[in-house]
């Protein structure tokens, strides 16, 4: 499978504000934020910060209503169409099988049903689904239907691909496997990755960079350079590093107090 190049994406000052009858929301307060291309991105912060907000944004789903976001030298004005994009739930059509689920991404765009069915095929075997191709979405496990909507979402080889906490509704051993899964794929096929968690242990294990967020209004609280080698298995959680940099993310949300200090032995 050929693959593009991934994309720079510059969030510059972007402000988000909800008008309500009891007064306007401020989502996101001018957040600012230079990603390489091909960099793995995760957004971590407590809920009502606006990690979703700012991906929606991101894909122009939702008009900021301040600052500017440019994406491959793009500015982002309108719905952003050359991604990728995979939330929490699945969205699948139940009334089609695995692979006219994953289809439905060519077919959307008008693209050579033939030649994207080869590719289908093909994420389908790399991510182990290919003897449950002619299912439907209600015969799958959870985990399984995620991996049907991570496929579609990449079935375009898009650049930059948005995720937010897809594995968040999953069990704690699917979710490790799918971790795995998407730092393979990711790692096979570099792509811009905008990763959206509430977990500090899959933002530190998956990323290049994890962008904490404070409580909202969302800003930036800082951001951390995750310098661990790749591949990362699940091994390295248990390492000294992976403690150091779990441990120095908790205390920022101990300040923020979203989490509870930790007790003095």
């Amino acid at each position: 499978m050929e693959h593009r190049h991934a994309v720079g994406v510059t969030i510059d000052r972007v402000s988000q504000v909800f008008p309500g009858e009891s007064g306007d929301l401020l989502a996101l307060d001018e957040f600012s934020l230079d990603i390489a291309p091909g960099e793995f991105v995760s957004l971590l912060g407590p809920s009502g910060c606006g990690k979703s907000t700012l991906l929606l944004a991101l894909a122009g789903l939702q008009q900021h209503t301040g600052g500017r976001i440019v994406i491959g030298g793009r500015p982002v004005d309108r719905p952003y169409t050359d991604l990728g994009i995979v939330f929490q739930e699945p969205f699948l059509l139940e009334w089609r099988t695995v692979t006219g689920n994953v289809m439905l991404q060519a077919e959307m765009r008008g693209l050579d049903t033939r030649r994207f069915l080869a590719k289908t095929e093909a994420l389908l075997e790399r991510v182990g689904l290919t003897p449950f191709r002619g299912l439907r979405p209600y015969q799958l496990s959870g985990g399984m239907r995620q991996r049907v909507s991570i496929c579609r979402a990449l079935l375009h080889d898009p650049p930059l691909l948005l995720m937010d906490e897809p594995f968040g509704a999953l069990d704690a051993l699917t979710r490790d496997e799918l971790n795995l899964e998407l730092q393979g794929i990711w790692l096979r096929s570099p792509k811009t990755v905008v990763f959206v968690t509430h977990s500090i242990a899959e933002a530190v294990l998956l990323s290049d960079r994890v962008v904490i967020m404070s409580p909202g209004p969302g800003r930036i609280a800082e951001v951390i350079s995750i310098a661990l080698p790749r591949p990362r298995g699940l091994d390295m959680r248990e390492t000294v590093e992976f403690g150091a940099y779990a441990k120095r993310i908790r205390a920022i949300f101990t300040a923020f107090g979203v989490l509870r200090p930790e007790p003095v032995q």
